[in-house]
């Protein structure tokens, strides 16, 4: 027991290994006629012994590389940084997607697919969504301010849905526009611009942007403005609908209670309301002393905790985990912030004082993390009799076998 929290999967979570079965679908027309067959020719080159895992691994390097650019050049998210960094921005995430989505193809193609492949994969995407929001932050200079905030959101909220989803209907499904394809895409087409044009191009004035053919109405707006508006459209109008429909369906056919399952969205309320709590107050010097970043790193570690947990309940077909306790300091956090507004009290939480309490809840959530993460590898390992990064050398056990393999 560790932080008021169990650690270990039990025998009953174990033993369920066995009854996992991968399934997914993707109806992305990218994904299929220009992203499957880059795939296939890209996996070619990686060698059978390179395990599946280790190639999700490195491709998240590529995300750690482009976030540590991002806290030695671009430390205050507005720049302007040199042109290529922005392009190595756009190349590692680049990479890191390609890399996300070959590890699978390993997988079959060496025979090592495991459930631990899907826990590792998407705990490293559940990752991502906060360290990929900061490096997207920096690529269109939006500052330590509710732009950037308001992107952390929307990069967590459709993988919490997304992976709510998966667990309640078996199924990995991403929709004719979905967010690791087309918005990853996108992501990648802005670091670009950001590179030729510079990260001011996205405070352009719309009016300015279209010229004398705008609406009145757009005055005053900007094309970062344009694209958040965007972005929230197509989560709010495709992704979100889809994912709780196919929920309602498989709720349906199951003859299970829709409304019971809506209750299991309660960790992620606590996390996004405290979190806007907390960023609100008049007292919090958080965005103000450019502090944003450490508060995305502290909450993305909490957030992907919450995620992980939810696919690790998915493959070992367990209860859905309703709480992390990582999610008690934001809670508190908040209310420090918020308690002289509503007592008229002086401020708890002084500068000096917040910004000590988010580093020791940034090392508390990292240790915590990472000391999970290797109990629950562990246990996978132990029971599947695999390893996580290597894949043993088979001995020949016949002659027929030993030309097979040479």
């Amino acid at each position: 027991m560790l932080f008021f929290e169990s650690d270990y999967i039990g025998e009953v979570g174990l033993s369920n290994l066995k009854l996992y079965r991968y399934a997914s679908v993707d109806k992305s027309p990218i994904s299929k006629y220009i992203l499957k067959p880059y795939l296939d020719l890209v996996i070619e080159p990686f060698p059978l012994w390179m395990a599946p895992n280790l190639i999700t691994l490195c491709g998240f390097g590529f995300i750690l590389i482009n976030l540590t650019c991002v806290i030695i050049f671009i430390p205050d998210l507005v720049g302007p940084g040199a042109a290529w960094l922005y392009f190595s921005f756009a190349l590692g995430l680049w990479l890191y997607s390609t890399f996300d989505n070959i590890d699978g193809r390993q997988a079959r193609r060496t025979g090592t697919s495991s459930p631990l492949g899907e826990l590792f994969d998407h705990g490293c995407d559940a990752l991502n969504c906060s360290l990929g929001a900061i490096v997207q932050s920096a690529a269109m200079g939006l500052g330590h301010s509710w732009y950037s905030a308001f992107l952390l959101v929307l990069t967590t909220a459709p993988f919490y849905i997304s992976t709510w989803e998966e667990y309640q209907t078996g199924v990995l499904y991403l929709g004719y526009v979905n967010g690791p394809t087309e918005g990853l895409i996108t992501a990648c087409i802005v670091m670009i611009i950001s590179g030729i044009l510079g990260p001011g191009f996205w405070k352009t004035d719309l009016h300015e942007f279209f010229g004398s053919k705008a609406p009145d109405f757009v005055q005053g707006y900007t094309l970062t403005d344009l694209m958040f508006a965007f972005i929230t459209t197509m989560v709010l109008t495709c992704l979100l609908p889809a994912s709780f429909y196919n929920v309602y369906q498989a709720c349906r056919r199951q003859e299970r209670s829709f409304l019971a399952t809506l209750p299991q969205h309660l960790s992620f309320a606590v996390y996004a309301v405290s979190g806007y709590l907390w960023l609100s107050s008049p007292y919090s010097s958080i965005l103000e002393d450019q502090h944003f970043i450490l508060f995305a790193l502290t909450t993305g570690i909490v957030f992907g905790r919450m995620a992980t947990k939810i696919i690790l309940a998915h493959v070992t077909k367990t209860p859905f985990p309703m709480f992390t306790v990582q999610l008690i300091p934001l809670l508190v956090g908040a209310i420090l912030a918020n308690v002289p507004i509503v007592f008229h009290i002086d401020p708890i939480l002084t500068p000096k004082i917040e910004y000590y309490y988010l580093l020791s809840y940034f090392v508390f959530v990292l240790i915590a993390y990472i000391y999970w993460a290797v109990i629950v590898i562990r246990q996978f390992c132990s029971y599947l009799k695999i390893r996580c990064l290597h894949i043993p050398h088979r001995q020949p056990e016949s002659e027929d076998d030993e030309a097979e393999i040479s």
